[in-house]
């Protein structure tokens, strides 16, 4: 007989307060990234898009589109903590740019659960509060985001099923 496993996050009831969770692969940025992350979104910036415009400024090239950080930033968490066990993305509460991403950087993230809570009107479903941190090459923190999730318990009695589950928009009052 042989055994399967299918790749999924982690349930709320396995998520450990003060853990930190170091994300892989981590994700080298290319010039194609920013431009079709920037342009896909309507962003027009020139720190962006214009490298002769950008050169005047006191980063001296272009910068990465940091609405591209941050969804890097949490995609590169969702194999690990929430591929298949998150509910709902309930929101952030901080997000920070300390330093600027610039194409060609190696960007590795990391996740530390800072809370969690069995929610009161959602049976079999918790709210964990995940704090992300991403770094470059050089160590450099260049985003920090915290974000609040309500997530899946585990099934009672066995194994979970490959079935997919009806994702609300939101959690609704009480969460």
């Amino acid at each position: 007989m042989t055994r399967s496993i299918v790749q999924r996050g982690l349930y709320f009831d396995e998520l450990e307060p003060g853990v930190v969770y170091e994300h892989r692969p981590r994700r080298t940025v290319s010039e194609a990234d920013n431009i079709l992350f920037t342009t896909l979104t309507m962003n027009t910036q020139a720190l962006h898009l214009d490298a002769v415009w950008s050169e005047a400024t006191e980063f001296g090239e272009r910068l990465v589109n940091s609405m591209f950080t941050l969804s890097t930033l949490v995609g590169l968490s969702v194999a690990q903590l929430t591929q298949g066990t998150i509910v709902a993305n309930l929101g952030f509460t901080e997000i920070r740019f300390p330093a600027p991403v610039r194409v060609g950087d190696t960007l590795a993230a990391s996740t530390v659960v800072t809370g969690k809570r069995v929610s009161n009107s959602r049976p079999g479903q918790g709210i964990a509060t995940f704090e992300h941190t991403m770094r470059n090459q050089r160590g450099e923190v260049v985003c920090v985001a915290v974000r609040s999730t309500l997530m899946l318990m585990a099934p009672a009695g066995g194994e979970p099923t490959d079935e997919p589950t009806e994702e609300p928009t939101s959690a609704g009052p009480g969460d």
